[in-house]
């Protein structure tokens, strides 16, 4: 049988070892959490300027990720996506539960095509149609309110063209 304060000392050493092992973990909730950057971008249409304040990922796994799993994508916020290079992309809802616009854009900052109303939990691909280089996500609505059309300017200090 082990004393009390042998117990005591067990489940310290225990719980001590189960922080730093989640800690050091590739995984991490903390890692996730620094996985995406913030900031701001600014969409210029034939209706003005339109300011976002967005979430950026450039990692693999973070882009897998991306909106999954969230109930709520406020209006005026998105997720801006950077794939290094221009070249044919694709995504899916799978584990989204809200629908999304997705806008393509090109590396000089140029939209290139809009998906309107994405379906959510959906494994359907939704190709981007031309080379991209990066996918902003926005709330379902946001590109027809704001007449988001191809050709549209896209600014983002996340962007080499806004660099």
């Amino acid at each position: 049988m082990i004393s009390r304060r042998a117990s005591r000392t067990l489940s310290a050493f225990w719980l001590f070892s189960a922080v730093f092992a989640l800690l050091l973990m590739p995984g991490s909730a903390q890692q996730a959490a620094q996985a995406a950057e913030k900031g701001g971008l600014t969409i210029e249409t034939s209706t003005g300027r339109h300011e976002f304040e967005i979430e950026f990922v450039a990692r693999a796994e973070d882009r897998a990720r991306g909106l999954m799993y969230r109930k709520a994508v406020p209006e005026g916020t998105g997720m801006l996506f950077d794939f290094y290079r221009e070249g044919p992309v694709g995504f899916w809802m799978k584990n989204t539960y809200v629908p999304l616009d997705m806008i393509f854009i090109r590396e000089n900052g140029a939209v290139a095509r809009v998906e309107h109303r994405t379906k959510p939990l959906s494994e359907k691909v939704i190709p981007s149609g031309v080379p991209v280089r990066y996918v902003l996500e926005v709330v379902a609505g946001t590109a027809r309110k704001l007449n988001i059309q191809p050709g549209d300017r896209v600014v983002s200090e996340f962007m080499s063209a806004g660099k």
